[in-house]
């Protein structure tokens, strides 16, 4: 199983590569279901992992002047302090069991689980959907949204921090449709912001939480070679004609977390 997590590694990597997002959401079901990681530390770890993997592959684009600096730090501020936060504070506060429906429990373990699920279904949504048009390669002309952008960015630092997930297919269409960039540079963009928001997010762990430093090193190596491989095909391959096909794969992978988390226990 772990032969087959590693493999997995790449390919979240290759998919960050390629799509610009959506690979991270494969990062907690690969930990708990192939490393036999626990829910609540495999949302650390991905932290760690989708953090370190996205400033790797963020390089590229810096190299190639397809960063917005302005729109990675209003973006990005929110976002950072709502991860920090919620791993500090709002994680470590759900209790052990949170609820009792009839003969089910459903602990922390299994709402972060059911969580994700369900962001997963939503990422499945918006990479099936088309990509949103795309936004004049002329920058001088750009507007910006504040209040939706600063919202946003809150939301998605927030969901970052209960489940461990980039969120790369939330920020990706916000940064082209608020703040009108063009595709390749909100790619570039939301590598940044990933990168930032998910390693100082995972500074605001618990130091209860033991850390796997062999594991989060191995993993994060793995996809990091597929990031450079997801790279190297963007160049050949147009990612946004594989992102409906990925689309339906988190979409299964989605619906088989709830059914296992509910009703395969």
């Amino acid at each position: 199983m772990e032969i087959i997590g590693y493999i997995a590694a790449i390919f979240i990597g290759i998919a960050l590569g390629l799509i610009g997002g959506g690979g991270s959401i494969l990062t907690v079901p690969v930990l708990v279901y192939l490393f036999s990681v626990n829910a609540v530390t495999a949302t650390a770890y991905s932290l760690f992992i989708v953090g370190l993997t996205s400033a790797v592959g963020s390089l590229h684009y810096f190299k190639n002047n397809l960063v917005h600096g302005k729109t990675a730090l209003v973006f990005g501020i929110p976002s950072i302090v709502a991860v920090f936060l919620t791993r500090a504070y709002i994680v470590p506060a759900i209790p052990t069991e949170v609820m009792t429906v009839g003969t089910f429990v459903v602990t922390k373990s299994i709402l972060l689980m059911l969580l994700f699920a369900l962001l997963m279904i939503a990422a499945s949504y918006s990479m099936i959907q088309k990509s949103p048009s795309k936004a004049t390669d002329d920058s001088e002309g750009q507007t910006f949204h504040y209040p939706l952008i600063l919202l946003e960015g809150a939301v998605v630092g927030v969901l970052t921090g209960l489940v461990g997930a980039g969120g790369g297919f939330l920020i990706i269409p916000a940064l082209v449709i608020l703040s009108k960039l063009p595709m390749k540079e909100a790619v570039g963009t939301s590598l940044v912001i990933i990168a930032a928001k998910s390693l100082i997010g995972f500074l605001g762990e618990s130091p209860e939480t033991r850390m796997d430093w062999v594991l989060l090193l191995s993993v994060s190596l793995f996809a990091i070679v597929g990031i450079f491989i997801g790279t190297l095909l963007s160049k050949k391959i147009e990612g946004a004609k594989l992102k409906p096909a990925f689309g339906w794969f988190v979409l299964i992978m989605g619906i088989y977390i709830i059914l296992k988390e509910t009703l395969w226990k």
